[in-house]
């Protein structure tokens, strides 16, 4: 029988290289896109660490990676309790422009390791390179786990012929009204972790009227139904927010369970839509 859901439920990582090295990350956490540089950034994510959360992602093109290292430092939380992630940028693709930009992204956030380090793009024609990079960064412990970012079932597959690790992650936009059930199974049956960004499609669809009469069965927010829905699919959730009090209602969502008949009625809400850019155009 399944655990129930908590804040502090931690989901299985695959590791090709170190196979005996147990490798978990936290099933919610805060994502950091566009949240704005400098106090804005630290604030979020002292406040995200002090209200329990232990997943924090971030990438270089953010440019907050020095503002979530000082976060990280002056929430004393040992590192070993949390879960890190950054990504590598669409202009550092190649093999020695990787390895350079994880030990960039190293010293702006103040680490000697990441929990995760992941292709934020599949840029054509260098991203096989990268990912031997990726591997390279794996087997020297400078990340805990590789993976990608905006891969379609054909990067994937592309990857997975000329890979020795195949991807601990692969993070895309998922929500009800963006359902990519194929890509969700697809990565279930090849052990790669499915990771929701925008799983709130950027407030876009916040008030929906079937998503509210959903929400008022519960007393839930429409955002908390969101997130309730990504992770009774069993994906990894990474709603942004640099507002405290959204940051805090976002992890108050594992006292309730969605039944399975609001499930398929939130998965029958899919229309495709995409609130960033659309990576199936990426060949």
């Amino acid at each position: 029988m399944r655990q129930p859901l908590t804040l502090d439920t931690w989901v299985r990582l695959t590791n090709g290289i170190l196979p005996g090295a147990l490798v978990e990350m936290p099933i919610l956490g805060l994502g950091t896109y566009m949240t704005r540089k400098g106090r804005s950034t630290y604030r979020a994510v002292v406040h995200a660490l002090h209200s329990g959360y232990r997943l924090i992602d971030t990438a270089k093109v953010y440019g907050n990676e020095k503002d979530v290292g000082d976060a990280i430092r002056d929430s004393k939380i040992p590192r070993d309790q949390l879960f890190i992630t950054t990504k590598l940028w669409n202009l550092d693709h190649g093999y020695n422009s990787t390895i350079k930009a994880c030990e960039e992204s190293l010293e702006s956030l103040g680490l000697d390791y990441l929990d995760l380090y992941l292709i934020h793009w599949p840029v054509k024609n260098l991203r096989l390179e990268t990912w031997k990079a990726m591997e390279k960064l794996l087997s020297e412990q400078k990340c805990r786990a590789i993976g990608v970012s905006n891969y379609m079932i054909w990067h994937l597959e592309e990857l997975m012929e000329n890979a020795d690790v195949i991807p601990a992650v692969n993070q895309v936009e998922f929500s009800p009204y963006l359902y990519q059930k194929e890509l969700l199974e697809f990565c279930r049956k090849h052990g790669i972790r499915l990771e929701a960004y925008s799983p709130l499609t950027k407030g876009r669809k916040l008030n929906d009227p079937k998503l509210i009469a959903i929400a008022r069965k519960y007393y839930k927010s429409p955002a908390q139904i969101l997130i309730r829905w990504a992770l009774q699919h069993d994906v990894v959730v990474i709603p942004k927010s640099s507002d405290t009090g959204r940051i805090t209602e976002n992890i108050n969502v594992f006292n309730f369970s969605l039944s399975s008949e609001d499930m398929e009625a939130l998965d029958n809400f899919n229309e495709d839509l995409r609130t960033s850019w659309d990576p199936s155009t990426f060949p």
